[in-house]
C-alpha cells in the first residue's frame, strides 16, 4: 500500500454481502460487513482482492497487512493474540485470556469478549478463530470463515 491507498474502499463479494474497508497513511483502520456499500467507496483496492479470495477458500493469514488500532490498551493485547492463532485453527475464550499477558482469571474473560465484539477489523484480526467469543462480523460469517479454513 502507498499513500495513495488512504480511503474508503468497499466491494460485493457474493454470499459474504460487501465488505468495507478505512485505511489512514497506508495502515487498516476499519473493515465492516454494511449491507450496502457506501456512496463515498472506491470499489477498488489489492486489500479487497486479497480478501475475496480468502472468501473463495485461499488460504491467507493476513500477516503482510498493516494495522492501525486505536482500542484500549487491554483490547490491543487481546487482538494481537488473536493474531497469532494459526489460519485453520481455533481457540476458545478461556485459553485466550490465559495466553493474554496480564489476564488470567474468569473476571478477565470480560475483557476479551469485549475485545472480541468491538474488533475493528474482523477477518484481519481473526476473531473468528475464537469459537465461543462474540464477534464484530455478521451472525453466520464467523462460522463460514471457520469452515473455509478447516478445509482442505
Amino acid at each position: 500500500m502507498d499513500e495513495s491507498d488512504t480511503g474508503i474502499y468497499a466491494r460485493a463479494l457474493g454470499e459474504f454481502g460487501v465488505v468495507r474497508i478505512g485505511i489512514a497513511s497506508r495502515r487498516v483502520i476499519s473493515l465492516s460487513i454494511p449491507e450496502e456499500p457506501p456512496d463515498e467507496a472506491t470499489r477498488g483496492h489489492p486489500l479487497l482482492d486479497q480478501i475475496e479470495r480468502v472468501l473463495a477458500g485461499e488460504s491467507d493469514d493476513f500477516e503482510d497487512v498493516p494495522i492501525a488500532l486505536t482500542v484500549p490498551t487491554d483490547h490491543r493485547a487481546v487482538l494481537e493474540r488473536v493474531r497469532e492463532v494459526p489460519y485453520g485453527e481455533t481457540t476458545d475464550v478461556a485459553t485466550l485470556t490465559r495466553t493474554v499477558p496480564g489476564l488470567d482469571s474468569e473476571e478477565d474473560e470480560g475483557v476479551v469478549r469485549a475485545a472480541l465484539e468491538a474488533n475493528p477489523v474482523p477477518i484481519l484480526l481473526p476473531s473468528h478463530r475464537v469459537v465461543d467469543g462474540p464477534s464484530a462480523l455478521p451472525a453466520g460469517l464467523d462460522r463460514r470463515l471457520r469452515e473455509l479454513e478447516s478445509s482442505p
